[in-house]
């Protein structure tokens, strides 16, 4: 009885041994632009679960702000040169690109530059407006080579997300210069899975990732933002549903290419469009299901940005009839026309 009850002991010890605990989250570097994380101990094939999505994401959704287009005085396209500088336009525009900007208020500005007489002239000489901070001031822009020279350029700063080609400009005045927009702020990201043992058991992985960023924002912050992504669109899993009688009918009895229209389609104001998009608001029917007061909650999303984006459903003919119970009525019995909600800034925002 004794001897049984020790070999039983002794297995129970060894079964603990065998069983891992819980993934932890280690912040091994954290740095202005490079960080390096890891997560131990997961189940076989985990880390690349992990791994490639997070790298995807990192890479494609996270927002920032860029320069889209820049004016020079006197100066009417890119393919001429600038009296008494030393680079010509295309040149200037190329090293335009390389600005890198912190913007604390998520909404497009104006920068300002303003030189005469000889020397050079950086990032760092730029006048920025409140709310943007420029990361790379040392960044070499362009070199007057003449008492005479003048340089005065104006520089417009938008809010978005990945990539924006120069050729979504078109329509600008003569004389306004579009230029390709890198809004992401992730400049390389690398991941790595090795194998390790707990216990008795060598069947479990360590996840190690490896981030880059221009500065704008920080390692650990861009992995926050992107595991907050993914979250959002994993949720939509874990709410499935049994299909309807009719699988191309939603809730809001609209087809299912209706619920599925890209905001984009909407043709709406910058302003109105980036405060859907930092929401994840991607679909007209995540609007739909939406109230009004959910709505004006968003951050500089205001009345009028609201108006006109009801106004550009109703013209597209995407408000099912059921939009009135859906948007109209909150908790508190609001109406989508009596609703009184305050909207200062947001408001006074969507004029620009």
């Amino acid at each position: 009885m004794l001897n049984y009850q020790t070999f039983s002991t002794q297995e129970t010890i060894d079964q603990e041994e065998d069983l891992a605990p819980s993934p932890e989250l280690t912040v091994v570097e954290d740095g202005d632009k490079y960080g390096k994380i890891t997560v131990a101990p997961l189940p076989k094939g985990a880390g690349i679960t992990l791994g490639n999505p997070i790298r995807r994401v990192l890479y494609s959704s996270l927002s920032g702000s860029a320069i889209t287009w820049v004016k020079i005085e006197g100066v009417l396209h890119e393919y001429t040169i600038i009296p008494n500088v030393k680079e010509e336009v295309s040149e200037f525009l190329l090293n335009v690109q390389g600005i890198k900007i912190r913007s604390e208020v998520d909404r497009p500005g104006k920068l300002r530059l303003e030189a005469s007489g000889p020397g050079d002239i950086c990032a760092g000489d730029l006048m920025a407006a409140s709310g943007f901070e420029i990361i790379n001031p040392d960044l070499h822009l362009a070199s007057l080579d003449s008492d005479e020279s003048t340089l005065s350029v104006e520089f417009n700063v938008e809010y978005g997300t990945g990539y924006g080609q120069a050729g979504r400009g078109e329509g600008l005045p003569i004389g306004v210069l579009p230029i390709d927009a890198v809004y992401t702020p992730i400049r390389k990201v690398n991941y790595s899975v090795d194998q390790i043992r707990i216990g008795k058991n060598p069947d479990f992985e360590k996840l190690t990732v490896e981030i880059w960023t221009d500065g704008s924002v920080s390692p650990v912050d861009a992995m926050k933002s992107a595991g907050n992504i993914l979250v959002g669109q994993f949720f939509l899993f874990a709410n499935t549903k049994q299909p309807t009688e009719d699988d191309e009918i939603t809730p809001l009895n609209i087809s299912a290419q209706q619920y599925n229209t890209s905001v984009e389609e909407l043709d709406l104001s910058s302003r109105t469009l980036n405060c859907l998009k930092r929401t994840n608001i991607d679909k007209v029917g995540q609007i739909l299901e939406m109230k009004k007061s959910d709505l004006l909650a968003i951050r500089n999303f205001g009345k009028k940005s609201l108006d006109e984006l009801f106004d550009r459903l109703d013209e597209l003919g995407l408000l099912p009839d059921v939009e009135t119970s859906q948007t109209s009525d909150d908790d508190s019995g609001e109406t989508l026309e009596s609703a009184d909600t305050p909207d200062t800034e947001a408001e006074s925002g969507d004029e620009s």
